[in-house]
């Protein structure tokens, strides 16, 4: 079972997050920063990038480079989807992508093969 850490503020849609974590048979934390201390025993991250998305991909930057990361996006902001990519987040994919298909997602980035899985929806 891996640890999933979800820098994910929107705690409505972040349990949504962990509940989907947590089908996938791992254990899900909720935080609101991406700071070192938080991501203490984390085997991946999962980003929410649907407001404030530079600064919170700046906030994620170390992590992001050394986690296995899964970020979504707002489907109408195709920059923030290329920024994730270049800082090298592993799964970029809109909002309703996640809420569809988080627990499958979140699989497929622990085992490895996230491969930038993006695309409209």
């Amino acid at each position: 079972m891996a640890q999933v850490i979800a820098f994910v503020p929107d705690l409505l849609f972040g349990s949504a997050v962990q509940a989907a974590v947590q089908a996938a048979g791992h254990s899900c934390r909720l935080v609101s920063a991406a700071g070192d201390a938080e991501l203490t025993g984390a085997d991946a991250l999962i980003v929410d990038l649907t407001a404030e998305a530079p600064e919170r991909l700046r906030a994620a930057a170390a992590a992001i480079q050394r986690l296995p990361t899964l970020a979504f996006y707002s489907h109408v902001e195709a920059e923030v989807r290329a920024a994730a990519l270049a800082a090298g987040v592993v799964i970029v994919v809109p909002r309703s992508r996640m809420a569809r298909e988080g627990a499958a997602l979140v699989q497929r980035l622990l085992e490895g093969r996230g491969a930038t899985a993006s695309g409209p929806n």
